[in-house]
């Protein structure tokens, strides 16, 4: 008797999340909707915005040769909503002059995201920059005050104020500042379009353009901008998506202990 040739599964994720896929050798770029993706090695880290459709979805690979289409699904997931009381009303209807202050920091923190410098060597194993309590999980549909907002970036991890934060990963500050909504920021280039932001520091230890290492430490756990008390706020963008950073932190950690 013949043995049937297996089939393998189709990988799947969902909206926020990534998906990790194997990559025909000598791939040299990897796009997903027309957006070069993070690229490890013989493996794709995809990341799946929150507005993609529930189906079947294509990554494109290329090399010098060919053009190879890999399959993977997209499942659904429903995100839970939040409701959070801030004292300051500013800082739920922020005035005129705050809208100025805020579109400036905005347009620096977008040029962050957009950064895309060389494929890092090496990611695992990645770390949460902080121990901690994840008090507010990435997707949340979030509301201040009553008020509709969007969908939380990242995930909040409850620490005691002053508590180190470090760098989950190798890399170079990209910016810091303090920031009307997200208080002392730090935005760290890990490489491959993976930018990390940790927010509401209460102290800032690194400088622009400043090299660092995995466990680094960044700054201190504080409450700075619209914060309702000590957390670190960590957001994980891929190529300019923001993506849930448990979902990452499992599939880059996996990937690695299979090799």
């Amino acid at each position: 008797m013949f043995a049937l040739p297996s089939i393998a599964a189709i990988p799947t994720g969902v909206p926020g999340g990534v998906v990790e896929l194997r990559l025909p050798q000598s791939t040299t770029n990897v796009f997903f909707n027309e957006i070069q993706q993070l690229r490890l090695d013989n493996r794709a880290i995809v990341a799946i915005p929150l507005i993609t459709t529930i189906g079947d979805h294509v990554v494109i690979a290329q090399s010098a040769k060919s053009t190879t289409e890999l399959p993977f699904e997209v499942i659904e997931k429903t995100y839970r909503e939040q409701h959070l009381t801030v004292e300051n009303q500013r800082l739920v209807n922020p005035l005129a002059e705050d809208m100025k202050r805020i579109q400036a920091e905005s347009a620096l923190i977008q040029t962050a995201y957009a950064r895309f410098s060389p494929m890092p060597k090496r990611l695992n194993p990645i770390a949460l920059p902080v121990r901690g309590i994840v008090t507010s999980e990435f997707g949340f549909r979030r509301f201040f005050n009553g008020q509709p907002r969007n969908p939380h970036s990242g995930i909040d991890i409850a620490a005691e104020h002053g508590t180190p934060v470090k760098s989950p990963a190798p890399g170079v500050i990209a910016l810091t500042g303090n920031f009307f909504f997200n208080g002392n920021t730090i935005l760290v280039d890990h490489g491959g379009g993976f930018i990390s932001m940790l927010c509401h520091l209460s102290q800032i230890n690194v400088h622009p353009q400043q090299q660092i290492e995995r466990n680094s430490i960044l700054g201190m756990v504080g409450a700075t901008g619209r914060a309702t008390g000590p957390h670190l706020h960590w957001s994980v963008s891929l190529q300019g998506t923001r993506v849930d950073p448990l979902i990452f932190i499992d599939v880059i950690n996996a990937s690695a202990s299979a090799e």
